[in-house]
């Protein structure tokens, strides 16, 4: 590894899907450190409704995914090749045409719109390039900001999960939003192609 490679780790990466402000890069299970961080967080791991394991776990997990054909996680990377934050679609159905959206930001990038133009760029993915119907997403119902994000992609929310996570002790309520293809395309914005 050259000293410009040392500095810029993600420059060299395959920039799979653009966003309007960011790129999905996919990942590799040497991003278990990075993300492992990003967990960490005190409020990434109350949103996701769980602290970190150790790294080892974490890292055979995104093993995993990597060979697991109903999923496609990526980093997002801004145009200066920081890595802002992880990206998913999981539990894809082809048959019947369903995934979930799952969305992990770096607490310093939070705030910034990345999040409402990763899940646009996420659902010109599913829609656009994949045989995907509904593309769902869950978050606790006091999560304000993941739930403004979620609708200003165009998500609507279905209904809640009454009691469906425990977190620190104290359950939770989890908000069910899906966005449909009909939905989708009813979108009057600039899709992810025209990013390119």
């Amino acid at each position: 590894m050259n000293d410009d490679e040392a500095e810029t780790p993600y420059a060299a990466r395959e920039r799979f899907w653009r966003g309007e402000h960011l790129a999905f890069t996919p990942m590799e299970p040497d991003d278990a450190e990075l993300i492992q961080h990003w967990r960490a967080d005190p409020v990434a791991a109350q949103e996701i409704g769980v602290w970190p394991g150790p790294l080892h776990e974490l890292h055979e997990r995104l093993v995993s995914y990597v060979e697991d054909r109903d999923r496609d996680d990526f980093l997002l990377l801004l145009p200066d090749d920081t890595p802002i934050g992880h990206i998913a679609l999981h539990s894809q159905d082809f048959a019947d045409g369903t995934a979930e959206a799952y969305l992990l930001l770096a607490a310093e990038h939070r705030s910034k719109g990345y999040g409402a133009d990763a899940l646009a760029a996420l659902t010109d993915l599913a829609f656009g390039e994949l045989p995907l119907h509904r593309v769902e997403a869950v978050t606790h119902t006091d999560n304000a900001a993941s739930l403004a994000t979620l609708k200003k992609a165009g998500f609507t929310q279905e209904g809640v999960r009454r009691s469906s996570c425990l977190h620190r002790g104290r359950r939770h309520d989890n908000a069910l939003l899906a966005l449909l293809r009909t939905e989708w395309e009813a979108q009057t914005r600039p899709r992810a192609w025209d990013h390119v």
